[in-house]
């Protein structure tokens, strides 16, 4: 797949037909697990050979990396394998280490990228450099703390830049370990249409079964590339095994992908049709959920009108909400028609949530 961006990055000097690939073991643990994984990933359509050197913890006592050791070994499977090399940093003196010993890439993680003074850090440690920087979405949902984090790195002089969306933490039970929340990623590249845009799937989803998936869907939304872990033994892992893959599945999962042709105005036209069904799946998943969270509340609603012997329609309530909505859809340009149908059947779905309730 020929990069999107109108300009020209540091992604198209790659010279890729294909998305670009990010592959290697969470954590590097060992130097034969290091240089193992980078040779079994050598001529593949793998670009960088990623690992974590240093690994922030959530709780200390659990496996916090080899350190500066570990650069070591990434100089080794450059060496050996003629694969550029990535990891990540977080702090000043992680940069340092990182560029001394020549590693190509750096990313920043998201649990740097929520605080402005550890990204100016970064930034001014980082100044004037030639490297690769990518930037992870911020642990919540917050774009311009994700956007402001980048242009901090941008005015330091860093021409090298790109971003990575690794997911959102989230209080709720889902599937996913961090929910995509594939419309904020959708908002940021109209905000920064020429930043290469890598998606992360282990991270998004936790779970190495529904890797696949998500990488299909971020390039169904034309995402530049992926950041894939891999590891030989995955379920042995020091950190994050339950979502790391074998190489050989990430090679199998990049014949399986389907990266749409751009050579022909039927193939561009198939790949503009597919992208923009891909965000209405985002949306209409969201839909949802949405409606899913709703209830819920229609739920607690029964059980306080219960409590109270309450009767359950409350017609008054119901036509002010009603006129509020149509109102509003007006100035989203969405009918009365469409509006009245869809609220009624709202409505008639929270009545029968409430009978439930109040009958059981």
């Amino acid at each position: 797949m020929k990069n999107k961006k109108e300009m020209r990055t540091w992604l198209d000097d790659l010279n890729l037909d294909h998305p670009l690939v990010i592959a290697g073991p969470c954590s590097a643990e060992t130097e034969e697990q290091v240089l193992k994984i980078a040779h079994e990933l050598k001529n593949t359509d793998v670009s960088y050979f990623r690992a974590g050197i240093w690994k922030p913890r959530t709780r200390p006592g659990m496996f916090e990396g080899v350190g500066a050791l570990g650069l070591q070994w990434l100089q080794k499977v450059k060496a050996e394998t003629g694969m550029k090399t990535c990891t990540e940093v977080a702090n000043a003196a992680h940069v340092k280490l990182a560029v001394e010993h020549d590693v190509d890439l750096l990313w920043i993680g998201a649990r740097s990228t929520v605080s402005p003074f550890i990204m100016q850090e970064l930034a001014d440690a980082l100044a004037g450099t030639d490297k690769i920087v990518l930037v992870k979405n911020p642990v919540n949902p917050d774009l311009a703390l994700w956007l402001g984090g980048i242009e901090r790195l941008h005015n330091a002089g860093i021409k090298n830049l790109g971003a990575i969306h690794r997911g959102f933490s989230t209080y709720e039970k889902t599937k996913y370990r961090n929910i995509p929340e594939w419309q904020l990623a959708i908002e940021f590249q109209n905000r920064f249409p020429d930043l290469p845009l890598i998606n992360d799937p282990s991270h998004i989803t936790g779970n190495r079964d529904m890797v696949f998936d998500v990488c299909q869907t971020a390039l169904d939304l034309n995402f530049d590339g992926l950041m894939v872990e891999t590891h030989y033994d995955p379920d042995n892992a020091w950190s994050d095994a339950a979502q790391q893959i074998t190489p050989k599945a990430l090679v199998q999962m990049m014949i399986d992908l389907k990266i749409r042709k751009e050579s022909d105005p039927e193939a561009k036209f198939n790949h503009d049709l597919s992208n923009l069904r891909a965000k209405i799946d985002v949306v209409d998943n969201q839909i949802i959920d949405l409606l899913a969270k709703r209830m819920q509340v229609a739920d607690g609603i029964g059980v306080l009108k219960k409590s109270k012997n309450v009767a359950v329609l409350q017609s008054k309530r119901w036509n002010e909400i009603l006129g509020k909505m149509v109102l509003q859809g007006e100035d989203k340009g969405l009918s009365e028609e469409f509006i009245l149908k869809l609220f009624k059947a709202i409505h008639q779905e929270s009545i029968n949530h409430q009978e439930k309730v109040i009958k059981g």
